[in-house]
């Protein structure tokens, strides 16, 4: 994979949907070291002054966002769990947001859509948008395709990535995100956000 650039007043980092639940305990993650690999992105990124933003799917009490014809969400509606309104309850303790950091609760698989986050990245005037998390084939996947309609510039950390399904997140990494993105290491990204 070739060298990246990034202009730095102009990127923002986003972690999304990066659960201490699944990102601590899924084998894919695990395995691949995501967490410390995500930590060491975020120190990174802090140091070099970037945005750093966060986004987690959470519902009000009783899931009032949730519709009936959402086949996505409804089954959580119907589970019977209690709803989790605060984004900061579910992120990963390794990875938690700073003071003064952008947090972002969504109530649909894409970071951008229902939410605030656009609105805070163009106030900043953000271009390029690295983003990581969980799912590959989830947040991350509904997110690039939309960001890159909204005209950003996309950066997927590889690395930093995990689905339920391996040989799917292998599949987006390789065949679908180079179209519309950069796909990359973490040690990439560290070393452009150093430079």
């Amino acid at each position: 994979m070739p060298n990246i650039t990034l202009d730095k007043p102009h990127t923002a980092l986003l972690i999304a949907d990066f659960y201490a639940e699944v990102m601590g305990t899924l084998p894919h993650a695990v395995d691949r070291q995501v967490v410390q690999h995500t930590q060491a992105l975020q120190k990174a990124a802090r140091a070099a002054g970037v945005l750093v933003c966060y986004s987690a799917t959470v519902f009000r009490p009783g899931y009032p966002e949730i519709s009936d014809r959402n086949k996505t969400f409804s089954q959580r509606k119907q589970s019977g769990q209690p709803a989790v309104a605060d984004p900061l309850r579910v992120i990963h303790a390794a990875v938690k947001p700073a003071e003064g950091e952008v947090v972002v609760g969504k109530h649909r698989v894409n970071a951008l859509f229902g939410t605030d986050l656009d609105m805070v990245l163009r106030a900043h005037n953000i271009e390029t948008l690295i983003i990581l998390g969980y799912a590959t084939s989830g947040v991350v996947l509904s997110t690039v395709r939309y960001a890159a309609d909204a005209d950003y510039r996309l950066v997927v950390v590889e690395d930093c990535c995990a689905d339920q399904q391996p040989d799917v997140h292998d599949f987006l990494t390789q065949r679908i995100f180079p179209r519309q993105a950069e796909v990359v290491t973490s040690q990439e990204v560290v070393r452009a956000l150093a430079g």
